[in-house]
């Protein structure tokens, strides 16, 4: 059975930590994310996992060892993974796929919300130290940063695309319809 790569797309609280928990939970996938290797370092480095310190990190992790870094460590745990069916949560610019998108069994969901939305579920999940004291006006500000400047440009390479703007059933059932169709396509899961 083929390996089934999910790789996960959006602005910021749009609801990707979300479909790969339930891609976990559901399908007993396994899950990778972008940020981990970031928080990872700056845990190491004994400094705050702030949306401001993983851009920065990011930025000169990219600027020093290419942009396509995060892709190639994603990509090499994604190939190491043994389970058959894997959720890559946090893509931020298209070298972030560049990799990915060498698995023939990789497909690239955008989710999308509107920003007021997001910003309401941004400050009820404090995934961040600075999340819940943050106001609309410094979530529209982080939303100016590098990485999250070209997040929308991913949407052109999507294979499908997600509006998240209602509740989480509505989120499943279209996580549901996209890997009845892959499934279609490729091996029952």
């Amino acid at each position: 059975m083929p390996k089934l790569v999910f790789a996960f797309a959006g602005q910021i609280a749009s609801g990707k930590g979300t479909a790969t928990k339930y891609l976990v939970e559901k399908y007993g996938a396994n899950s990778y994310r972008f940020s981990t290797m970031l928080r990872d370092i700056l845990d190491r480095l004994y400094l705050d996992q702030s949306r401001e310190n993983m851009q920065k990190l990011s930025t000169i992790l990219r600027s020093n060892f290419g942009e396509d870094l995060f892709s190639k460590v994603i990509a090499s745990d994604v190939k190491k993974d043994k389970k058959n069916i894997i959720a890559v949560d946090g893509a931020r610019r298209p070298s972030d796929f560049a990799y990915l998108k060498k698995e023939a069994s990789c497909k690239i969901i955008y989710i999308e919300a509107d920003i007021e939305k997001r910003y309401e579920r941004i400050i009820k999940r404090v995934e961040n130290p600075d999340d819940r004291k943050k106001t609309f006006e410094q979530f529209k500000k982080d939303h100016k940063g590098e990485a999250e400047l070209k997040i929308k440009d991913l949407k052109k390479e999507a294979d499908y695309i997600i509006d998240n703007d209602s509740d989480q059933h509505h989120l499943y059932e279209q996580i549901n319809g996209i890997i009845k169709k892959v499934n279609r396509n490729n091996a029952s899961i």
